[in-house]
Parts: structure tokens; sequence; C-alpha cells
């Protein structure tokens, strides 16, 4: 049956044709590079019809999502060092440069107290599954799975198990996903509450990597979201607003012939001064 999932898998990365997509402001990329650390999670929105799909099945705004590991020896484009590690529907696990997403909307999500040695392991987990293939099962069974239909315990069981089940092939979040349950580190875990005698505890039970979409990092609890423009320090009283700058230069077209008339020149070039000035009126005249 891979064999058949492969050549479906080519026919959607045919339909998943890149397509334009400007971010609502435009992403700094000296900004990026300084806020984003080892272990973030950055989600991206896609435009090609693939994208749009998955962003309709999970009410999201992301489509993607690459984990930020830094430098990568070795790997780079146009001198550029590639900084992230994604899975994609055309080259499979791959190593990425940060370029490649400044001209897309994205978001940072930052685990919350990850400790640099499972930081470490998450980042290393990630980088050793470069060269794996695109799991093209996973996306139509995730697809399946989100697809807001009614379904029978017995479908619903099916759709369950995702994905091929080869261990050289993942999708996107499920890379991630995988890289931090290496280290424990929860994302949105099913939680199971046990009640007895003394107290009520929580049990934490860690999904299924399959069962994972971008947007999960973004809603999860234990990932803060990370803002450049916040992080590095935002006044608003620093905006410049086209509409104050029109009024600014007014003002500055304006102050010349202003000054002119206060030094006693004409307000009027066809008319003297004395023209445009009324008498004194006397007491009597009032």
């Amino acid at each position: 049956m891979g064999w058949m999932f492969d050549i479906v898998g080519r026919l959607i990365a045919r339909l998943q044709k890149p397509a334009n997509c400007e971010p609502f402001t435009p992403n700094d990329s000296t900004g990026l590079r300084d806020i984003l650390r080892p272990g973030d999670v950055l989600l991206v929105e896609g435009k090609g019809r693939i994208s749009g799909s998955i962003k309709y099945l999970t009410q999201s705004t992301w489509s993607h999502s690459a984990l930020y590991v830094g430098p990568v020896v070795g790997a780079a484009t146009e001198g550029e060092p590639h900084v992230l590690i994604e899975a994609n529907i055309d080259e499979g696990v791959v190593s990425a440069p940060l370029s490649k997403y400044l001209h897309c909307q994205t978001r940072i999500c930052r685990p919350v107290g990850l400790t640099e040695a499972d930081c470490e392991k998450v980042c290393r987990y990630a980088s050793e599954r470069v060269g794996l293939g695109y799991d093209f099962k996973n996306v139509i069974d995730l697809m399946r799975y989100l697809f807001p239909w009614p379904m029978t315990q017995r479908w619903h069981r099916r759709a369950i198990a995702l994905g091929s089940g080869d261990a050289s092939r993942i999708i996107c979040s499920s890379l991630i996903a995988q890289a931090f349950a290496a280290v424990r580190y929860p994302i949105l875990p099913k939680i199971t509450r046990v009640e007895s005698q003394t107290a009520v505890r929580e049990i934490a039970e860690i999904r299924h990597s399959s069962l994972y979409a971008p947007r999960d990092f973004d809603i999860s609890p234990y990932f803060m979201v990370v803002k450049p423009t916040l992080a590095r320090g935002f006044n608003y009283k620093d905006m410049r607003w086209a509409d104050l700058l029109q009024v600014h230069t007014a003002e500055v077209t304006l102050a010349p012939e202003i000054e002119g008339a206060n030094r006693g020149g004409s307000l009027h070039p066809n008319f003297p001064d004395e023209a445009l000035s009324c008498p004194a009126l006397t007491p009597f005249q009032i």
C-alpha cells in the first residue's frame, strides 16, 4: 500500500503550489534572529491548497510548523546558515534558513521551563531525523480524522490509527511532537482525574504524535507565544501615523507665509496691507 500513498503524495505535492503570502506586518529578520531560541516552534501560515485544507479542518491560521535549533553545522543557503528543522511535503525532513519564511505570517511558540539539557535533546532528536521521508498517509488520515462529519465508533477507531506506521516517514507537527515527547514535555496531553480517599490527582498521558496539528502548539497551555515587536521593547508613542504626518506637512507648508505676514508682509499679493487693515475707531464712533 505504500506505493499507492507515494503516488497520491506526489499528486498532492503538485497541488501544493507555493503562493505569495504577505504578513500583516513585515517580518524583521534581525528581530526574529534576536528573539528565537533553540527549542522554539515557528508556526507558519501557508497559502497553498493543502495548507488551506489544514487551516479549515483545524480552524486555525497555522498550516505548518518548524523547530528552531540554531545554526546547523555544514548546512547553509547562499551563505545563510540553516537554523530550522522541518518536514515538508516536497522534501521530507530537511533543515532550512530563517529567510524561507520571512514573507509569511509566523508565530513563535516557546516551551516554558524547558531545561537546557532537555532543550538540547529536543533539538538533537529533530536534527537526527533529517533525511526521513514525508508520511503522506498521515496527512490523509489526519484530514479524515479532523473532518467535521458524524462517525461511527468503528470508523472513529480506524481514524485514530493515523499514519503509515513507517518509522522512516513523518509530518511536520508529528516530528516536533516526538521531539518533545522524548523529554516528556507536554503539548496537549490527555488528562485523567483519579479520585482517592485523600485527594484528587490528575494523571497525564502523552497523545500519539500523529494526532498533532500545527495549531496545537499555539493553543497549548505549556507554550508561550512570543512576539518579537513586544519582546524587543515597544512604545506606542513612537508610532508614526499617516494622518498626523499629513497635518505636520501642511503646517510646514504654511509656516513661511505666516512668518512673512508676522514680519509685515502682505497676506494677499494684489492688496496692500493698508487695504486689509481696519482703521481704529474712536470712543465716539463706537
